[in-house]
């Protein structure tokens, strides 16, 4: 069985800011459901914590 391992180098600084990403809207999902030849359901399937609407 093939493992994967991950690692990168990490850099913080004290005057970093971040950001929030917004909650995913339905045109968003249609619109990346073309580009990688899904279903809309599929996509919300696996992208449901980050909807910003009700998938049902």
């Amino acid at each position: 069985m093939a493992r994967r391992i991950g690692f990168g180098w990490y850099f913080s600084h004290p005057d970093s800011k971040y950001f929030a990403v917004a909650q995913i809207q339905r045109d968003q999902v249609e619109d990346y459901a073309l580009r990688k030849g899904m279903t809309p359901a599929e996509v919300e399937r696996w992208l449901a914590p980050n909807l910003g609407y009700d998938a049902d």
